[in-house]
């Protein structure tokens, strides 16, 4: 069993910058692809970033690309999402997910195992 912890939203002005920690639990992080997702009200859940088990693959949506940065620490079970130039439409709720079944990174949150409970995030214009 993983658990997962998100912290670090927040509400923020368009340009602004917010850096998300997602806390795992347990010794198999490492073993872990992790990814973040989002919800906004009335959406479905998307797809954000994925990192592989190291660190070596990663994967972003287009509409984040150049401005978020997702990174892990395994030694702290730790997957972090440095988001930068915000804008009002990431505002959402923000999902981490752990996948300890799939061997590289997924953007297909079917393919993830655990979820956090989310963090708001909200960008004023």
């Amino acid at each position: 069993q993983v658990q997962l912890v998100e912290s670090g939203g927040g509400l923020v002005q368009a340009g602004g910058s917010l850096r998300l920690s997602c806390a795992a639990s347990g010794r198999t992080f490492s073993n872990s692809v992790m990814g973040w997702f989002r919800q906004a009200p009335g959406n479905e859940r998307e797809f954000v970033a994925t990192i592989s088990r190291f660190g070596g693959s990663i994967s972003y949506v287009d509409s984040v690309k150049g401005r978020f940065t997702i990174s892990r620490d395994n030694a702290k079970s730790t997957v972090y999402l440095q988001m930068n130039n915000l804008k009002p439409e990431d505002t959402a709720v923000y999902y981490c997910a752990a996948s300890r079944t799939v061997g590289r990174t997924t953007k297909v949150a079917a393919e993830y195992d655990y979820w956090g409970q989310g963090t708001q995030v909200t960008v004023s214009s």
